[in-house]
């Protein structure tokens, strides 16, 4: 006969017992359970954000390839063409070869050696056409088949990081249904209305940048945008500084390598600061304040620039 143990089957006995209930998480953990998973979002669209602009990129060489050596491929492709024609007409005993043949073939010898002569010079400036058409051709090929790669690979890596991006999405749409359900006081989106206050009259261009970023205040974080209707975090300092006519990446970690490194105590309105690993960027308007597209669920709002530890401080090279 089979013999359990006491205490599992006491356990087993909790278990089952009807009305056995267990308590709901509380407003604390399922924030926190939003933050985690709004933090992980936000470093998956930066990574999204990341690739997306290697493949434009690669589109641009891909496109700049088919200006620069197209031509001369296809003019390659053509001279192959025609190589295997005379080929078919030499063999079949008609055509062009036919033609110089009878060229060759009539008047005196003085005639056909200048006649021969002629057909040398066009066949070498033909021959050295061809050479350059089809070396060219070789170099078009294969960074052809580079860049087609690195599209693919990166086509891939898009596709992956948005199915990754829709499921943590999904994931804290179902916690923040859960905090309405238990807490319906506190709202799951997050409003905001537009800045209305005076915006501080800062000079050059990165006045510009922290005017624009002011007058963004309010409107709704989303992944992946750069404006005007709404942001994520380096959506909005790249489209900060687009203003001022200054060409930022679209990723927290590639406007690091942008820009210049200062010490917080050189912090200036208009640069740049970082935050969670390179994970988060915000734009700096001074008096230790910072504007920012937080994550889900989260609008553009000014902050304190210690709203988490700062990774460091970027200064745009204007």
């Amino acid at each position: 006969m089979l013999r359990i143990a006491a205490p599992f089957v006491a356990a087993l006995a909790l278990l089952l017992a009807p009305g056995t209930a267990y308590a709901d998480p509380t407003e604390a953990q399922l924030q926190a359970q939003i933050d985690a998973a709004s933090s992980k979002l936000e470093k998956t669209v930066e990574q999204y954000n990341k690739s997306a602009e290697q493949l434009k990129a690669v589109q641009a060489a891909i496109g700049k390839l088919d200006a620069e050596l197209g031509p001369l491929a296809r003019q390659r492709d053509e001279a192959r063409r025609e190589v295997a024609a005379v080929a078919a007409s030499a063999y079949a005993g008609s055509g062009r070869l036919a033609t110089w043949n009878a060229l060759l073939g009539s008047g005196s010898p003085t005639a056909v050696m200048d006649r021969l002569g002629t057909l040398q010079q066009i066949a070498a400036q033909q021959n050295s056409v061809i050479d350059a058409a089809r070396e060219a051709g070789a170099k078009y090929d294969t960074q052809r088949a580079q860049l087609d790669q690195a599209k693919a690979d990166g086509d891939a890596q898009v596709t992956r990081l948005a199915a990754q991006r829709k499921q943590i999405e999904s994931d804290l749409k179902k916690l923040e249904a859960q905090k309405k359900k238990l807490y319906p006081d506190k709202p799951a989106q997050e409003t905001g209305s537009k800045y209305t206050g005076t915006i501080p009259a800062i000079s050059g261009k990165a006045g510009i940048a922290v005017k624009y970023a002011y007058n963004a205040i309010g409107k709704p974080y989303e992944w992946a945008a750069d404006g005007p209707g709404s942001y994520d975090c380096s959506g909005l300092t790249m489209a900060a500084w687009r203003a001022a006519g200054v060409s930022l990446y679209h990723q927290a970690a590639e406007q690091w390598n942008e820009t210049a490194r200062i010490k917080r105590s050189d912090l200036k309105p208009g640069d740049l600061v970082f935050y969670d690993g390179l994970g988060h960027v915000a734009l700096y308007i001074g008096s230790s304040k910072v504007i920012h597209a937080p994550t889900f669920g989260e609008v553009v709002k000014i902050s304190s620039v210690d709203m988490m530890t700062p990774y460091g401080y970027g200064r745009v090279r204007t």
